[in-house]
């Protein structure tokens, strides 16, 4: 019986089940708690909303803590159904869990809440942490998921982009404070106030507040100013290039699910679902979906054609079998 019940939560707290009535309430339930919680934290940091709301914002703090204690108990005690070998341990399966990001982000959602229990916090504090709890909508969007996915899979190239791009600040600086030290001691005193200058002016932000003025400072702003257009734009490239790769990779596994589905040249009700499924999941859309569903419907016709032809008029069109 318990096994039953973990795995049912399981399921429930499972994201991505369309087809499971009460997984889908608790996603739109969550979903609503987070956004509502968002929106309770900018409102109170309106001192007149804070006064007339302030008998409303408590007991809703402190529903939605316990609201969301009790989903993180649960995905704590049902992760031993996950399906990756990792976390069925029952106990290093489960401090896996809690190491992962998302646990870790649903923990932080909870914890400013306990701790002011046991430790003396500035409330104000407090209040910026529970902006965090934005985190948890991450779970619920698949285009932060493949966000996430593609900083993991292009973290080295990224952090060898961002590198680079430290170095030419460190080096924009340094020559700015030889160029304007003097002229400009207050602006370029030193090689940590000149970064300010190199960072807003790599980063083409162009404040205005602190700008060379020196023949010598001019023409290094201007060379940093060209070069650093193209280094800026580098992590911004590769961010690109790997959501193309990530779209792709997904197009790719929704065809072969496809093709798997369409091999007996039929959809069964069955297969619909866990196709419709499967592109919720990957975050595809309608339309991705029925145009890859169109190239596989075209590619098992020509198959069975192809079968009609080798084995003579009397084949099956499905499965190439002789009719009788």
């Amino acid at each position: 019986m318990t096994v039953t019940l973990r795995r049912r939560a399981f399921e429930i707290l499972e994201v991505g089940r369309p087809n499971d009535p009460a997984s889908r309430v608790a996603d739109i339930a969550l979903i609503s708690l987070i956004s509502l919680n968002i929106l309770a934290v900018i409102l109170e940091s309106l001192p007149s909303m804070a006064d007339d709301w302030k008998p409303f914002f408590g007991p809703f703090e402190t529903f939605s803590v316990i609201v969301f204690t009790v989903e993180y108990l649960l995905r704590f005690w049902s992760t031993v159904e996950e399906r990756q070998k990792e976390f069925r341990h029952p106990i290093k399966g489960r401090i896996r869990f809690m190491l992962t990001p998302m646990a870790i982000i649903d923990l932080m959602a909870i914890l400013p809440f306990y701790l002011v229990f046991f430790v003396d916090f500035d409330l104000r504090f407090l209040r910026v942490l529970r902006l965090l709890r934005v985190f948890k909508l991450t779970r619920y969007s698949s285009s932060m998921t493949m966000l996430l996915q593609v900083l993991k899979e292009e973290a080295r190239s990224i952090g060898a982009a961002f590198f680079v791009l430290m170095l030419l600040v460190v080096m924009s600086a340094s020559l700015l404070y030889l160029a304007e030290q003097e002229a400009q001691p207050e602006a370029f005193g030193s090689i940590p106030a000149a970064m300010w200058w190199a960072i807003i002016t790599m980063t083409t932000v162009g404040y205005g507040d602190v700008t060379p003025i020196t023949g010598m400072g001019k023409t290094l702003g201007a060379v940093i100013s060209i070069i650093s257009v193209g280094m800026v734009a580098l992590p911004a490239g590769l961010l690109a290039s790997g959501f193309t790769e990530a779209i792709r990779r997904r197009r790719d596994e929704y065809e072969k699910l496809v093709d798997r589905a369409l091999e007996d040249g039929m959809l069964e009700t069955h297969e619909i679902e866990h196709l419709e499924t499967s592109r919720e999941s990957l975050g595809l859309s309608q339309e991705d979906a029925v145009n890859i569903m169109g190239k596989g419907m075209g590619k098992s016709r020509d198959k069975r054609m192809a079968a009609v032809k080798a084995r003579g008029a009397g084949a099956c069109p499905h499965c190439g079998k002789p009719l009788k």
